[in-house]
C-alpha cells in the first residue's frame, strides 16, 4: 500500500532523528514500547514501515487499571495481524511509595531485561514536542538549571543507555493525524486529562496559549541538552586535574571557577563520598559559606573553604 505523503515524511523523519541518535541503523533491531495510546501507535506503526523485519514490540501492564490488560491485549492483536512480535509484561514487585516513580522504574526496568533476552539494539519510546515543552515548564516552575531544562533527553543517559527517543521534534496533533488517517486502534488514558495532576493541568493551560511555538521549544531543549553535556564533560576533566581525596575527606584543590562548575563539583564530591543528594538550598549556602571562607553542613558532610575547599564527615551530633 502506498503512503501518504505526510506519513513518508514522518516515516523518513523517524529513521532521521534515528541515525542522527545512533548512526548507522542498517542491520539494528529495534523494539518499540507502546502503552495502546495514539502517540506510541503512531510510533510502532513508523518503525514498521522505516525498518521492516527488524522492529518487536513490548507493552508494559502495571495492572493498575482495570482496563489495562484488555488495551495490552489491543496492541497484541494488532502486532499479530501485522507480524510484529509483541510481548506483554507484568509487575515483579509490589506497588511501593509513589505510585509513577513506581511505575517508572518498574517499566524501564521490566522493559531493559526484555531488550536484552531478545538481542534488541534500541528501544524506542514515543515522547513528542508538545511532551518536551510540558516538562520544560514543569522545570522552569521548580527553579531548573540547565540541565534540568533540557526536559526529556533524546537518548537515555541512565542504565543501559539504550532508550532513545526520536520523536521529540515531532508535534502530538501529527502523530494523531496519522493514527486517525490509518485507523489504527488506539485508547485514551484518562489519567492524561485528569487536572489532579500536575502535568494535565498544565497540558490544559498550555493549551490556552496557541501562540506558543512547540517545536521551536523543542529545539531549545535540544540546545540545552547538548550545553549541559559540554558542561558535564569540562566537569569531569576538572574533577580529574583537581579533585582529590585524602582519607575519608575529599579536597578541591582550584576554587577559581564560575559558580556552576563549583556546584558540580561539590556535586561529585558528595557522590564518591556515598552522601545522598542535599535537599533544599543546603547546597547553595555550602557554596556561599566556602566561597567566604567559612563552613557549613550539607546533610551529614562539612565543607570547608578557602584557597581549597574540604569535604569530611561532620562529628557525630551530642545526645544528652
Amino acid at each position: 500500500m502506498q503512503l501518504s505523503n505526510d506519513a513518508t515524511a514522518l516515516v523518513a523523519r523517524l529513521d532521521a532523528a534515528t541515525r542522527a541518535l545512533v548512526g548507522d541503523v542498517s542491520v539494528a533491531r529495534f523494539g518499540v514500547a507502546v502503552s495502546g495510546g495514539p502517540d506510541s501507535m503512531a510510533l510502532l506503526w513508523l518503525a514498521a514501515r522505516a525498518w521492516p523485519g527488524r522492529v518487536a514490540a513490548v507493552t508494559v501492564d502495571h495492572e493498575l487499571r482495570a482496563e489495562s490488560a484488555e488495551e495490552a491485549a489491543m496492541v497484541a492483536r494488532w502486532c499479530a495481524d501485522q507480524g510484529i512480535a509483541h510481548a506483554t509484561l507484568t509487575p515483579d514487585r509490589p506497588v511501593t511509595g509513589n505510585v509513577q516513580a513506581w511505575a517508572r522504574a518498574l517499566r524501564y526496568g521490566l522493559i531493559e531485561a526484555w531488550r536484552r533476552a531478545q538481542g534488541i539494539d534500541w528501544i524506542l519510546t514515543a515522547h513528542h514536542a508538545d511532551d518536551q515543552l510540558e516538562t520544560m515548564v514543569m522545570r522552569l516552575n521548580r527553579g531548573s538549571g540547565v540541565g534540568g531544562l533540557a526536559g526529556v533527553r533524546a537518548r537515555s543517559d541512565g542504565g543501559s543507555g539504550r532508550v532513545i527517543r526520536p520523536l521529540l521534534g515531532v508535534r502530538k496533533a501529527a502523530l494523531q493525524a496519522l493514527v486517525d488517517a490509518e485507523g489504527l486502534p488506539h485508547v485514551h488514558d484518562p489519567s492524561n486529562a485528569d487536572p489532579r495532576f500536575d502535568r494535565a493541568a498544565l497540558r490544559a493551560a498550555l493549551a490556552q496559549a496557541p501562540w506558543l511555538d512547540v517545536e521551536a521549544a523543542a529545539r531549545s531543549a535540544a540546545a540545552l541538552a547538548e550545553s549541559d553535556e559540554a558542561i558535564a564533560w569540562s566537569v569531569a576533566m576538572l574533577a580529574q586535574a583537581h579533585v582529590r581525596v585524602d582519607g575519608g575527606s575529599w579536597r578541591l584543590e582550584r576554587t577559581d571557577l564560575p559558580r556552576e562548575y563549583l556546584r558540580r563539583l561539590l556535586l561529585l564530591m558528595l557522590d564518591r563520598a556515598g552522601a545522598p543528594p542535599p535537599r533544599g538550598d543546603s547546597l547553595d549556602r555550602a557554596i556561599a559559606a566556602a566561597a567566604a571562607g567559612g563552613k557549613a553542613s550539607v546533610g551529614d558532610w562539612l565543607v570547608e573553604g578557602g584557597a581549597k575547599w574540604t569535604l569530611y564527615p561532620a562529628p557525630p551530633r551530642r545526645t544528652r
